[in-house]
């Protein structure tokens, strides 16, 4: 469940995930390797600063034309 009182700016996991075109534990695959880390919400619901996932996507799709 997503939560309801997410501040502007940051994204959850599910969003993350969508914006990745990835699963909920490829964000957590993430998260452990160090490549994306929560910067609020709880440990069970995190939220992700939307600056860090777009970087993270626009390195993605840079890969991927490569």
């Amino acid at each position: 469940m997503e939560s309801l009182m997410i501040r502007p700016g940051y994204l959850t996991a599910h969003q993350t995930a969508r914006v990745l075109g990835i699963s909920l534990d490829g964000v957590r695959q993430l998260v452990r390797r160090g490549r994306l880390r929560p910067s609020g919400g709880t440990p069970r619901q995190p939220w992700y600063a939307v600056a860090d996932v777009s970087a993270l996507a626009a390195e993605r799709a840079k890969v991927k034309v490569a």
